[in-house]
């Protein structure tokens, strides 16, 4: 199942690869130069926590007081027809274990038509489009560097692998103030969608997974033991494991260019008894999530989302509910933005290890300021701080409760 997988990937970055190399050699230069990419170096001040991708238990990326790239991506978007477009977006970090790869490669079919009521859809690897943070190229955040808990985790442990379909009327086709789309998508290769969010909880940072990834946790004795769970102390959360088709729905809602709603119902449809050689498990997880923005005037507005779900694992071997909320105001002057964020996340288990503890919680305080210099180079500054618990920190002698904060310094140069 392993090598399938991999091999799988192979051939669709191979051919994606292969379709952007003609799409830039045979399009106009006006099509082929719809390329960018962003890098960005940091100076770091953190607690003493571990993180999670060095196997600790602390909920941010960083260790101790760090210097380096952050990350760097490349994002291109190549109209291939009118109709046709091929997306794609390839990250680098000096941390993880997969450092280069594929965050997305999708190719979309948006034909122009004169109807009040249009269609598109599009196939690839791909996020549901649930999150208004993360609207800035290659899915960053234009507002802080820390994301919130909620698409920290999306980012680490969501990707769909199939196509999505949508019908959607843009409130000037009808003279109307409101816009709406119509979205479902059915997707196969996430379904150990779960494991992450429930042995270590949410974490706060801004990696993205990559298309042959894996997320670390610490070695908890309860997973890793024989006599328990069995499980490695990490995930490679793009698996698939059962052949079976999860699927998504969403509703987008617009006022004006004002106001901002959207709902999504996320199910991967995974056989929690499924596993492969590895010992990855399948995990049914399933959630609501609704994202809101509202613009209060040409320089502020209000971003917030909620998602609640459920995910297990086995015949209720884990068996967690998790709920998690952010609350954003950010503000722009001039070349300057000011963005201050709440996060509240929970994880609640109701499994049949009372050994094996998931129960997490906690909340985070985010403060970002970003200073374009000009249309290429942006500083920023940011301090972050978070209260969380995790339980299962007692099977390896550690404190339950952690204060952890982090203060970044951020350089980033677009083109």
């Amino acid at each position: 199942m392993i090598a399938n997988h991999s091999f799988k990937n192979r051939i669709v970055i191979i051919s994606f690869v292969l379709a952007l190399l003609l799409a830039v050699n045979v399009m106009p230069p006006a099509a082929a130069n719809q390329v960018g990419g962003i890098v960005q170096v940091y100076i770091a001040n953190t607690d003493d926590w571990q993180s999670y991708q060095n196997h600790g238990t602390g909920i941010l990326r960083q260790d101790d007081n760090v210097a380096g790239i952050q990350q760097a991506l490349l994002h291109t978007n190549i109209d291939v027809t009118s109709s046709v477009s091929l997306n794609a977006v390839a990250h680098y970090y000096p941390d993880g274990e997969q450092q280069l790869g594929f965050s997305q490669l999708s190719m979309q079919y948006k034909p122009l038509s004169p109807n009040k009521i249009k269609f598109k859809a599009r196939a690839g690897f791909f996020y549901p489009r649930l999150s208004l943070e993360n609207v800035d190229d290659g899915w960053l955040s234009p507002y802080t560097y820390t994301q919130s808990a909620i698409n920290s985790w999306v980012g680490e442990e969501m990707r769909t692998l199939g196509l999505e379909f949508s019908i959607y009327s843009p409130g000037r086709a009808r003279r109307s103030p409101w816009s709406w789309e119509v979205v479902a998508a059915t997707f196969k290769g996430n379904d150990p969608l779960g494991t992450i969010i429930s042995w270590r909880g949410f974490a706060m940072h801004d990696r993205q997974s990559l298309n042959n990834d894996r997320v670390n946790f610490a070695a908890y004795p309860t997973v890793i033991d024989t006599d328990f769970i069995w499980h490695p102390d990490y995930v490679e959360p793009f698996h698939e494991l059962d052949q079976r088709w999860g699927f998504y729905t969403g509703l987008h809602f617009r006022y004006f260019n004002q106001t901002s709603l959207r709902y999504y119902y996320y199910d991967n449809q995974a056989d929690p008894l499924a596993v492969n050689s590895q010992r990855l498990y399948g995990w049914r997880t399933k959630f609501h999530s609704l994202s809101f923005q509202h613009k209060l005037d040409n320089n502020t507005r209000l971003i917030s989302q909620l998602m609640s779900g459920s995910t297990v694992m086995g015949l209720k071997y884990v068996y967690v509910d998790f709920d998690a909320w952010y609350l954003m105001l950010s503000h722009q002057v001039s070349q300057h933005r000011i963005s201050v964020r709440y996060d509240r996340f929970i994880v609640s288990e109701d499994d049949i290890f009372p050994t094996d503890m998931n129960n997490s919680d906690g909340y985070g305080l985010t403060l970002a300021w970003r200073y374009d210099l000009n249309d290429n180079w942006q500083l920023g500054l940011e301090q972050h701080f978070n209260k969380n618990s995790a339980q299962n920190r007692a099977q390896l002698d550690l404190p339950v409760d952690a204060n952890q904060q982090q203060t970044l310094l951020v350089a980033q140069f677009r083109w």
